[in-house]
């Protein structure tokens, strides 16, 4: 059981950051400073909720989402490691890894020197995550809170021998309306398509979505660029440390039949997730690490 108190007591700041319950069990950091606000679920190590001042939430969130252990919280930026999407030989493996179905420990929180707030959470192996991977790892999230919000997923190799994994920071964006939305930083960029198996090079300058999409383009370090009409905004997902970006919307079809999400709720957001899987697997020898990081914010 995780205590509140104590982990106000050695990672509180006052009026800056601090512990809450979204419902029992399930702990969140709550950080408010001078640019933005923010949560963070100790379940999974997954951010919930960030917005700058100026701006409505910049994060989808599901109203469905099922908030019990072993099943993962649906919306915000789930963290997927060490496998992104199914496990390729055990398909009874949970879907994206178990990263996103643990309680992750609190081991840092500071001010920056600009006024950012940092929060860095830690997941180290042990007899219940070897349950599904054999290896000795230390996985970090680190958070940095700020004009723009930086998440970073850190992979040291704490074992004896090299491992591979993949994984990904799945970040659900909110959106006035799909019809409402372009994305630009993809054009001329190789994807594969997961619904047909096949690869296609997108040229258009500008992805428009008016179907399911669930494409991985490949080789590609480029931010994207959320173009949001009504809402009058621009979304920058920018990444380092990735060579894959995936581009999911479920439309209208599929997203009747996800059951921890509204049938309509594939009009409000767009998954845009920074990757690293396929030909981009990681391999870290012993002591070796690998940095991931996801960093949103607005444009001008």
């Amino acid at each position: 059981m995780i205590d509140i108190e104590e982990l106000e007591d050695k990672f509180s700041i006052e009026g800056e950051v601090g512990f809450a319950e979204l419902e029992e069990g399930f702990p969140v950091i709550t950080v408010v400073n001078k640019f933005a606000e923010a949560d963070i679920s100790l379940y999974g190590a997954q951010v919930i909720n960030f917005r700058p001042y100026s701006t409505l939430g910049i994060l989808w969130m599901s109203p469905e989402s099922l908030l019990e252990e072993g099943r993962a919280i649906r919306g915000g930026i789930p963290v997927c490691f060490p496998w992104f999407g199914p496990h390729k030989n055990d398909k009874s493996k949970p879907q994206h890894g178990f990263a996103r179905l643990m309680y992750w420990n609190v081991v840092e929180t500071q001010t920056l020197q600009g006024g950012e707030t940092l929060v860095r959470l830690q997941l180290n192996s042990s007899e219940k995550t070897k349950i599904y991977w054999p290896h000795d790892f230390c996985a970090e999230i680190i958070v940095e809170v700020g004009k723009s919000l930086t998440v970073t997923l850190k992979i040291t190799n704490t074992s004896s021998e090299t491992f591979e994994y993949t994984d990904a920071l799945h970040s659900y964006y909110t959106l006035s309306g799909i019809d409402n939305i372009t994305i630009d930083g993809l054009q001329n960029t190789k994807y594969l398509d997961n619904l047909t198996q096949g690869e296609s090079m997108q040229v258009e300058s500008l992805l428009k979505i008016d179907k399911e999409v669930d494409r991985n383009y490949l080789d590609t370090k480029a931010p994207c660029v959320i173009y949001d009409e009504a809402f009058k905004r621009k979304i920058v997902a920018a990444k380092s440390g990735s060579k894959v970006t995936t581009v999911w919307n479920p439309w209208e079809e599929t997203c009747r039949k996800i059951g921890d999400m509204p049938d309509d709720a594939y009009q409000t957001f767009v998954c845009i997730e920074a990757v690293n899987s396929g030909s981009n697997t990681i391999k870290l020898a012993p002591g070796e690490l690998h940095e991931m990081s996801a960093i949103i914010g607005l444009g001008e």
